[in-house]
């Protein structure tokens, strides 16, 4: 005999499982046609998890998995940190500045997990828990650039297909890096990379330093360990 379930539930969980699928978010129409029900569900769904914040919206309207998903199980957290320790220390200690791995929590950047180099005279206490608008500072910039490079290429595959694929496709290209200076913290830069390729997660790595422009080395090393992060946290 099958057990009684809740179709509501079932439901709310497979929007979490389909948003948990993709880096760039989904609108509710495309939820509506994966799920196979009308948009005013879909509406109620989302409204529910986003109180939970087990979902989030971002500026264009597209639904996105929610750092509270991580909040659910409170080893998940040390562990995002733990997984980013690594490349964040080496990355701390190679550039002689404050490293750090930001997540994107609805239209803020929160810093998850934070490395002081050990062997400068003075850096920039930049702490864990720390928020910020995404639209200030590089570690927000750098997301919402890589959200403008996805959807650069989607429209260009858009394009592409449908003019038949004529012509040479390229791959994918990882964003670069973004620097700021003064944004947060008066006389401090910043460098950051998206994280990219990492299912349900947003966010960026970078370093923040006391300087008036970021060496020339910095951005390619940012990149690198972004891409060390993303690869220990798939």
């Amino acid at each position: 005999m099958t057990a009684e379930t809740s179709q509501t539930l079932d439901r709310g969980l497979r929007v979490l499982k389909l948003l948990a699928d993709t880096d760039h978010g989904l609108t509710v129409t495309e939820l509506s046609n994966k799920l196979g029900v009308n948009r005013t569900v879909v509406y109620r769904l989302l409204a529910t998890l986003e109180q939970h914040a087990l979902v989030r919206r971002d500026l264009g309207g597209r639904a996105r998995v929610g750092l509270g998903v991580l909040r659910l199980g409170r080893q998940v957290h040390p562990l995002v940190r733990e997984a980013a320790m690594p490349a964040l220390r080496s990355l701390a200690e190679d550039i002689g500045a404050t490293a750090h791995l930001t997540l994107v929590d609805g239209a803020e950047a929160l810093a998850v997990a934070v490395v002081e180099p050990t062997w400068t005279d003075y850096h920039v206490a930049y702490r864990a828990g720390f928020r910020h608008p995404l639209d200030r500072g590089a570690a927000g910039k750098a997301v919402l650039a890589a959200r403008q490079s996805r959807q650069n290429q989607q429209n260009q595959q858009n394009k592409q297909g449908k003019q038949g694929k004529q012509g040479k496709q390229g791959g994918l290209d990882e964003p670069g890096y973004t620097l700021t200076h003064g944004e947060l913290e008066a006389g401090a830069s910043g460098a950051a990379a998206a994280l990219v390729g990492v299912t349900g997660i947003e966010g960026s790595v970078g370093v923040v330093m006391l300087a008036d422009s970021v060496p020339e080395r910095v951005g390619p090393r940012v990149v690198d360990a972004a891409r060390e992060v993303a690869d220990a946290l798939r």
